[in-house]
């Protein structure tokens, strides 16, 4: 059987997204795919987090609140058909951007994962979540790709393939084909964003997901580096953005703040591009932009994601032709590991303890 023969108009392929960018970058790859049967989902959790999810707790999330409405927005003006949680159809291959949790309903599927963008430093909880198996959301995307979850991995560089591999990820299930959204950078020069030569702020949610954050001294960092130029902040989309431009106007009365637009173009037109974890980082550096991350920035020119024009849904699109290849006819079973929920960490707690001990001793 030749790739271009294994998906037909009777394939069905779910597609689960998550954030705007995540869905943006799935949908360019159901588009470089052969006609199939393609079917859209918001994220969606099970177990007990179903519960949190009912409640609105995770609303912060992908799984709800603003990037479930919209990617619900996205997948009803681009006319695409809705199968929440996959539950509608016999999937023959299921597309994600996230592995931090795996739905039970996808665990027999054959499942490729894409890289979403920039991962989170490895902390003290993404030690924690690797030593006593406990479940990968507690420690964000830091452990994308840990899963294993996935017959196929599609990353963003070499860097990246790298990054994973020294976290524990099979490199046989790596593909390196850069990602769409941050694949193409030199495109958004074309703009009209009507401001030039100014230092550009791009903040985070990082209180928003519970994570710890000192937005003043974050702030008076950025006017250090414009040194008196102009300053402009564009508010991170799942922010609080009432109380975030009240503290800019407070602590950067003369600074120019955006809730909504194009980042993109907004980083074509700066000299001087401030983040703190964000995959935007990627845009300043392909353009060759100043840039302040609190990534160290050679670090982050190694994981640049690769500029291939906006050809990565293809390579992608064609890696996934392989796959399907290669496995048709194969049996698939749930015999992934999850851990989706503390089962892991109890199962594996005397394991853990007795290997710790006889270590120690």
């Amino acid at each position: 059987m030749t790739p271009s023969s294994v998906i037909s108009l009777d394939t069905k392929i779910l597609y689960i997204c998550g954030s705007l960018n995540q869905t943006t970058s799935l949908y360019k790859i159901s588009q470089a795919l052969p006609p199939h049967q393609a079917f859209f989902t918001p994220f969606y959790v099970d177990g007990f987090l179903a519960f949190f999810d009912k409640l609105g707790a995770l609303d912060f999330t992908p799984v709800g609140g603003v990037a479930r409405g919209m990617t619900l927005d996205f997948l009803k003006a681009h006319n695409l058909t809705v199968d929440y949680r996959g539950e509608a159809h016999d999937y023959d291959l299921v597309i994600t951007s996230q592995d931090i949790f795996v739905p039970k309903n996808i665990l027999h599927r054959r499942v490729v994962l894409i890289q979403e963008g920039m991962t989170d430093p490895e902390n003290a909880m993404y030690h924690l979540v690797k030593w006593f198996s406990l479940p990968r959301y507690l420690a964000s995307t830091s452990t994308t790709g840990l899963s294993d979850a996935y017959d196929i991995f599609c990353v963003a560089s070499e860097g990246y393939k790298d990054l994973f591999v020294s976290k524990g990820v099979r490199p046989e299930k790596i593909r390196v084909t850069g990602i769409p959204n941050f694949d193409h950078c030199s495109q958004f020069l074309e703009n009209d964003f009507p401001y030039k030569n100014y230092v550009l702020v791009a903040t985070s949610d990082a209180r928003e997901t519970y994570k710890y954050e000192n937005r003043k001294k974050f702030i008076q960092r950025a006017l250090e580096i414009a040194n008196g130029r102009q300053v402009i902040f564009k508010l991170h989309p799942n922010e609080n953005f009432e109380r975030g431009v009240a503290e800019i106007n407070k602590w950067a009365p003369e600074a120019l703040v955006y809730t909504s637009g194009n980042t993109n173009h907004m980083i074509a037109n700066c000299d001087v591009l401030i983040t703190r974890f964000s995959t935007v980082v990627y845009v300043g550096i392909a353009l060759g932009k100043e840039v302040h991350s609190e990534f160290d920035i050679d670090f982050l020119k190694r994981l640049t994601p690769i500029q291939n024009e906006g050809t990565s849904s293809i390579f992608i699109a064609n890696e996934i032709l392989t796959l399907l290849s290669e496995t048709s006819g194969r049996q698939f079973s749930s015999n992934f590991p999850s851990y989706s929920s503390l089962t892991g960490f109890w199962n594996l707690l005397p394991k853990k303890l007795g290997t710790y001990f006889k270590n120690f001793s």
